[in-house]
């Protein structure tokens, strides 16, 4: 499968969220760039969870329907084009980390598809279902991981 390249200006791979981007914080979405989705992509799904968290993955970010001639999307703000839909919080849109005080580093994982449809979500679809269904039916996709401490 091709790659997306999925990068940020307010952290490097695998490097530490600053705090703004906290439920604690500001809890306003990271800025996000992207390249490399191939021309035949009819749109762009874009998910953050937690793997670490105590009662199994959570769902931080899901937004469908990107634009895909999108090329990233500035701090606070929805994809071009984009649908937030409910987080792990039972908020829509961005839900900033907010791991168990004293836990080790919690990883969070940003992931973007290039979807040659639109995905059928069923009402109740698990984060687990949506990016299970997301790399079935992907193009492309691309991973950026931040990490994030209390």
């Amino acid at each position: 499968m091709a790659g997306i390249e999925l990068r940020s200006a307010a952290f490097n791979d695998h490097a530490f969220l600053p705090d703004r981007y906290a439920k604690a914080g500001e809890n306003v979405s990271p800025p996000l760039a992207w390249s490399g989705v191939p021309g035949d992509t009819a749109e762009l799904l874009l998910l953050c969870e937690d793997p670490d968290a105590p009662t199994g993955t959570f769902l931080h970010w899901l937004v469908t329907g990107i634009d895909p001639a999108s090329t990233g999307v500035d701090s606070g703000q929805t994809p071009p084009g984009g649908r937030p839909h409910t987080n792990g919080f039972g908020e829509e849109g961005w839900g900033g980390p907010q791991p168990p005080v004293g836990d080790d580093a919690h990883r969070y994982f940003f992931r973007l598809y290039a979807l040659p449809e639109s995905l059928p979500l069923s009402e109740g679809a698990t984060a687990d279902d949506v990016r299970e269904a997301a790399e079935r039916a992907a193009l492309a996709d691309g991973t950026l991981v931040g990490r994030y401490q209390r």
